[in-house]
């Protein structure tokens, strides 16, 4: 989860292209395409001792613009995940797998899913940087910045650990965030959560469990 603040600009997506690389290599063993009239088992993602409720935030999106969080997920199941966009390793990881996943599930299903990536850097994730970044995933993934402030208390709001910087000298600083992805259903309350080692397997079976009737344990 931790890189170095050079990393930016065109270095930066040529890194990002040749981390992508070495996950589609990594998980195209188990690629693999949910049909319309396939049941899904049991949900597998972890499930939340508390509900959390969608945050009623008001960040600014990639294209600069307000984004009324609540308002703007409203009827969607929304993959609501907290990192950075300098992150070298579990943040592509995470993104690219829930890209793949979504591809594969039936369109009727892929289009009640909404993907959300807030920064834990915004000094660095300026809009156009966050557009970059989520557009090489996916066009349709939203990414989400703000002041200091404004990203800090929306995971304090989430009931996560606030990011955390290290120094690592000549300007350079890692960021430690939470690593794991929280589904919210379409009512706007999350039940599971999907931390590092979960990926696209998972998504294709409990996306289409979420869409179809939200979480029932």
């Amino acid at each position: 989860m931790n890189t170095k603040s050079w990393m930016s600009g065109p270095r930066l997506l040529f890194g990002l292209a040749a981390i992508i690389v070495l996950i589609v290599a990594g998980v195209s063993g188990y690629l693999v395409t949910r049909s319309d009239d396939e049941e899904p088992a049991d949900y597998v993602g972890a499930v939340i001792n508390e509900p959390v409720p969608m945050p009623d935030a008001v960040l600014t999106d990639d294209d600069g613009k307000p984004f009324d969080l609540r308002k703007e997920t409203d009827g969607f199941v929304t993959l609501l995940y907290v990192g950075y966009t300098h992150c070298p390793d579990i943040c592509p990881t995470h993104l690219y797998e829930m890209s793949e996943a979504i591809k594969r599930l039936p369109e009727k299903t892929a289009e009640q899913v909404k993907v959300v990536f807030v920064t834990a850097d915004p000094e660095r994730d300026t809009p156009e940087v966050m557009k970059a970044y989520v557009d090489t995933f996916d066009p349709n993934f939203i990414g989400l910045t703000g002041t200091r402030e404004e990203t800090d208390a929306f995971q304090e709001t989430l009931g996560i650990p606030v990011a955390t910087r290290t120094d690592l000298g000549g300007g350079n600083y890692a960021v430690n965030h939470a690593a794991y992805v929280i589904a919210f259903t379409k009512d706007q309350v999350a039940y599971t959560v999907y931390p590092s080692g979960m990926g696209m397997k998972e998504w294709l079976n409990d996306l289409p469990l979420l869409v179809s009737k939200g979480y029932v344990p």
